[in-house]
């Protein structure tokens, strides 16, 4: 099985050497930078599976960076912040994040949310499905083993989370489904409480699929309770 190329950008040698060092001791091959220059300068000359990013560093910092990225690679970027407050992770996650850790942090998180993120994009590149399975609701139609989507006869341009929440609702039509299951069962069994994943989520599809995302016909909010697809 190859190893996991892991580019961890961080301006603070310490907390970018801990990171390293860990991953490292776990079989990666890790490589460094210290700002969103020198990260970038490594993404387009390496093949890295995997970003580990802070927020705040000086030349060009992470969200300015992810955005790049984004706009050419959907490869998996972890950022790592100081700020706890919410809007600061739905800023994150908006810009193109996958998943985020906020400081201080500890080993056992950082390798839990490593192997969930490579999990899961070692999930979306070897999808399981081995015949076709195609998911139809109203004007929306969803190919399994194409990976593709499409709403009102037009093919929905989904990232691979998106495709992947999608489905999961596609295939639990009229249920009301709990943040929780809806987390564990998209993101991994590491999660559960971060609802804020699934707002943005949400509100990512809905753009796509709903011709008046504020008053859905699709996705359905269950308050107090999560989400529900139809009916």
């Amino acid at each position: 099985m190859p190893v996991s190329k892991i580019l961890v950008v961080d301006d603070e040698k310490p907390l970018r050497d801990f990171i390293g060092r860990n991953l490292a001791a776990r079989g990666f091959n890790v490589y460094y930078a210290a700002n969103g220059l020198e990260a970038l300068a490594i993404f387009q000359t390496e093949s890295v599976d995997l970003i580990i990013m802070d927020v705040m560093m000086p030349n060009m910092d992470g969200l300015e960076t992810c955005r790049r990225i984004r706009q050419v690679s959907t490869i998996p970027i972890i950022v790592l912040t100081a700020l706890g407050e919410e809007s600061d992770k739905v800023i994150a996650l908006e810009t193109g994040a996958d998943d985020y850790l906020t400081k201080p942090f500890g080993v056992n998180e950082l390798l839990a949310r490593v192997r969930a993120v490579l999990r899961r994009a070692n999930w979306q590149r070897n999808p399981a499905t081995t015949s076709s399975d195609v998911l139809r609701y109203d004007q929306l139609e969803l190919d399994t083993e194409a990976q593709s989507a499409t709403c009102r006869g037009q093919r929905l341009k989904l990232t691979r989370t998106e495709f992947d929440l999608l489905q999961f609702f596609m295939r639990n039509i009229g249920k009301a489904l709990p943040h929780q299951t809806i987390l564990q069962q998209v993101w991994g069994p590491e999660y559960g409480r971060e609802a804020e994943y699934l707002r943005v989520y949400i509100g990512r599809l809905r753009r796509k699929i709903e011709l008046d995302p504020s008053n859905p016909e699709y996705l359905q909010t269950e308050y107090g309770i999560g989400y529900r697809f139809g009916l």
